[in-house]
């Protein structure tokens, strides 16, 4: 909770009493959680600094796919039973996730932004989305730092301003990202790529 002007403490109305409805992230904090895109860290706190895991990235977009059902992924760091083992396996037959070789996808591995931008990619191929607008990145002093790999979908990302520059001369491909990020960036997604 937080204290407005009158000294009334008021609950924030994203429901979580770390997210106080004038923080930049408000409304895609509650525009995820009303979607069950994303849970709390606990019923109280929804952890907008915490880093976001590979294994949560493919579990939201799962979600958003109404979890179907695909052949196990064989990964031999994705065990049975896990919340992520069925998002893994149905992300990795749709071509959204290819782990990083030697049977590994790291899905307790915090999600880069340039990962993060991939996967959108790929998930927006699945499902069909225009992907052909990319940005020049060359304006960010960093843009270097952009794996080979992800050059293309952080491109678009950016295009489609999912992810933009963490400042106006940046964009930190390897940086982490927070769980506020996540929740913009999916937020963005859903309400701009999303036809």
């Amino acid at each position: 909770a937080y204290v407005k002007d009158d000294a009334a403490v008021v609950e924030p109305t994203t429901g979580f009493n770390d997210v106080a409805d004038k923080d930049w992230f408000a409304d895609a904090v509650k525009y995820v959680a009303d979607k069950g895109m994303m849970n709390g860290t606990s019923k109280t706190t929804f952890g907008p600094n915490d880093s976001t895991t590979r294994g949560m990235i493919v579990t939201v977009l799962y979600r958003l796919e109404n979890e179907p059902s695909a052949a196990a992924a064989s990964f031999n760091d994705v065990v049975s039973g896990q919340y992520y083992t069925d998002a893994v396996a149905w992300a990795n037959a749709n071509g959204i996730v290819t782990g990083y070789g030697n049977g590994k996808f790291g899905p307790n591995d915090v999600v880069t932004r340039e990962q993060l931008a991939v996967i959108l990619y790929r998930y927006a191929q699945y499902k069909g989305y225009d992907v052909t607008k990319k940005a020049d990145l060359s304006g960010y002093s960093d843009n270097g730092q952009v794996s080979a790999y992800a050059k293309d979908a952080l491109a678009w990302a950016n295009a489609a301003k999912l992810i933009n520059g963490v400042t106006n001369t940046t964009l930190a491909p390897q940086g982490n990202a927070t769980r506020a990020q996540v929740s913009a960036i999916l937020h963005r997604f859903c309400n701009g790529v999303v036809k």
